[in-house]
């Protein structure tokens, strides 16, 4: 049996641990060990992911506490809104939750963004846990105390910064993930890669066939390694004003899809999209070579994730990027490749240039 710890620093303190698990048996000492015991849970989960593990969880709080509830909302992108945030506060207030008591976030991105933000507003902040059961939750949004959800037709619009108490990581969840959703967050593991590692993303490269047949190994190995580049990230810029904003390669172009389409695309697939943009613009630059674009979109084909899309127009695209909240003075922090695996932000590029790296990913 395995367990490994990755410790994470908030202003330069220690602030949570990061465990990886190959199972669920580990939650309630690692619970016990933080004296969260003897509180009330609240554990907020989707129609996915409840039915697969929510009993699991709520039997191994029980020696820790008696007073374990749950709410389950609808699953997928649609429901990260401030309609389900609503539900869940009225859920806390009935349940008489105070700051003592601690939320737990049981699912992918969606659940822990929409619980992680209900953490920070309610009762101007409580306690939250993320148990995140997704690779792209576990690679990417369950670290860094970004919190938040969509409003209107913008993504990510409404959040607030809220480190959690604890990220557990139980790595058998990941073969009850449709593949559809498991090749979404190699997106993120990817982009990890290619903005701060090459011999990572080479590494990537070299192990597809263990990491596509879910070899458990392979998995810690891989997802250790991303929670690595992603806790000293956001170590270093935990607020998102200098460095951390590497983190959105291929969010830029990849957001406006992902609006322009209504959500019906996963975020890792219009992730992936983007980065083969946002490489195209940086090989345009002269930044990457012609071979390395090529084995970019390789390695992303590689791993099922798609390379184009269609239905969309170049020029609303290009409009949407102006709408993300990422611009400033009207200026898109977009993020290039000078390397592989070296990201630089860049606020010169042009409306001309993102036009062509558009084009570059649009099929009829």
């Amino acid at each position: 049996m395995y367990q490994d710890k990755i410790d994470v620093n908030f202003d330069g303190k220690p602030a949570y641990s990061i465990i990886l698990n190959k199972d669920f048996s580990g939650l309630s000492e690692a619970l016990t060990s933080l004296d969260l015991q003897n509180r009330r849970f609240m554990i907020i989960s989707d129609s996915n992911v409840g039915p697969l593990y929510l009993k699991e969880c709520i039997e191994l709080l029980k020696p820790i506490s008696d007073k374990i509830t749950s709410l389950t909302f609808e699953a997928g992108e649609l429901s990260k809104n401030l309609d389900t945030v609503k539900l869940v506060y009225n859920r806390l207030i009935d349940k008489r939750f105070d700051r003592r008591d601690i939320i737990v976030a049981l699912g992918g991105g969606v659940t822990g963004d929409l619980a992680g933000f209900v953490a920070a507003t309610y009762l101007r902040g409580v306690d939250f846990i993320q148990v995140p059961t997704t690779l792209l939750a576990m690679a990417d949004s369950s670290i860094g105390g970004k919190t938040g959800v969509d409003f209107l037709t913008y993504k990510n619009m409404i959040g607030a910064f809220h480190q959690p108490k604890l990220v557990y990581m139980n790595l058998s969840t990941l073969k009850t993930l449709p593949v559809k959703e498991f090749n979404a967050g190699m997106s993120e593991i990817i982009k990890h890669g290619l903005i701060k590692d090459e011999d990572y993303y080479n590494w990537l490269t070299n192990n597809q066939d263990a990491i596509k047949a879910l070899d458990i190994d392979t998995l810690r190995k891989m997802v250790y390694k991303s929670c690595m580049i992603k806790k000293s990230v956001v170590e270093a810029d935990p607020k998102e004003k200098g460095d951390r904003a590497l983190l959105n390669f291929g969010h830029t172009i990849g957001h406006a899809i992902e609006k322009l389409k209504d959500f019906s695309l996963l975020h890792g697939d219009c992730v992936a999209i983007g980065m083969i943009a946002a490489s195209y613009l940086s090989y345009r630059r002269g930044y990457i070579s012609k071979n390395d674009l090529e084995n970019i979109i390789g390695s992303i084909d590689a791993f099922g994730l798609p390379t184009s899309v269609s239905g969309l127009l170049e020029r609303d695209i290009y409009l949407a990027t102006k709408l993300d909240k990422k611009m400033q003075s009207d200026k898109i922090n977009f993020i290039c490749l000078q390397k592989l695996g070296h990201a630089i932000m860049d606020t010169t590029v042009s409306e001309h240039e993102m036009t062509e790296a558009i084009k570059f990913i649009l099929t009829d």
